[in-house]
């Protein structure tokens, strides 16, 4: 009788594989947690048990999320290359994911975002605003994890290589940021977009978060197209940065396109900005990150 499942051959050491590289995550969880009241000066427990405070949540589900997404790229990496070694990668790579995140959201703050204060809007439970930062958060790992893809070995070359994706990050979310602030205003008579957000604009804060997780999704692609050469530092900064702009405005084009044909019939435009219309600002989400998603495996055919 045929077999009902084939599997492929599983190593003997794969258990305390995955036990290692499981427990360290579960550490740097805590540590995201942690942290969270550190950098902010507030209590995590009384934030969220006490104030029920959703968009503080929001904010530290986002880095939650965006550190799980960085170490999902070294999970695995060293198998049969001994345990110390597998430990050690992983804690090395998920404490480089955490400064990494915080460097860009702490850049993001500051230079992009930077005509509102985070925190305190967060602390007044804004959820848009936390949406947004989560977003943020996700879209640097995205790139942060295709990066350490693409840099091969665990070497001071790779760190290196890895640690510039900070400037990666910062670039494409500040022209996608300002590109999309400027649209705004065109289309809404010179209103802020920032300061839109800080009303609480449920539905720009969806659109934009979508855009933003999209062009990330799009950017990851140039670990399909660059070569890493381990020693030329500026070079592999300088491709990241002129492939990742052009795959995000590549990316901007065709998501434009698809929405006048998805929307066809619909001012999707006063929908959201004016009608603060959550599905249609979801299906523009949507959108955005579903053809990022088929625009990255194009590259994998080529």
């Amino acid at each position: 009788m045929e077999q009902l499942v084939n599997l492929m051959p599983i190593s003997n050491d794969l258990p305390i594989y995955i036990a290692i590289d499981i427990s360290i995550a579960i550490v740097l969880l805590f540590a995201v947690r942690a942290l969270s009241g550190v950098f902010s000066k507030i209590s995590v427990r009384k934030e969220l048990g006490e104030r029920d405070n959703f968009a503080f949540g929001i904010s530290i589900a986002g880095r939650m999320l965006s550190l799980t997404i960085v170490l999902s790229a070294v999970v695995g990496r060293h198998m049969g290359m001994g345990f110390e070694l597998a430990a050690v990668s992983m804690v090395l790579f998920g404490g480089l994911g955490i400064v990494l995140v915080r460097v860009g959201r702490f850049a993001h703050d500051k230079l992009v975002l930077n005509r509102l204060d985070k925190d305190e809007m967060i602390g007044e439970k804004n959820v848009s605003v936390a949406l947004v930062d989560a977003a943020s958060a996700i879209a640097a790992a995205i790139i942060i994890k295709s990066m350490i893809e693409w840099a091969q070995g665990a070497d001071m070359n790779a760190f290196v290589a890895v640690f510039s994706g900070a400037i990666v990050v910062l670039a494409v979310l500040l022209f996608a940021t300002r590109l999309y602030e400027y649209r705004y205003a065109e289309n809404n008579q010179d209103h802020s977009f920032q300061n839109t957000l800080c009303k609480g604009q449920m539905a720009l804060a969806i659109q934009h978060s979508g855009n933003l997780i999209g062009i990330a999704i799009a950017v990851s692609s140039a670990s399909k197209l660059l070569i890493y050469e381990p020693e030329a530092y500026v070079t592999n900064v300088t491709g990241w940065l002129t492939v990742g702009l052009c795959l995000a405005a590549t990316l901007m084009l065709i998501t434009s396109l698809a929405k006048r044909l998805v929307l066809v019939g619909i001012k999707w435009k006063t929908e959201v900005a004016l009608q603060h219309n959550i599905g249609i600002a979801s299906i523009e989400a949507v959108i955005a990150v579903g053809i990022a998603l088929l625009f990255s495996n194009i590259f994998v055919v080529v």
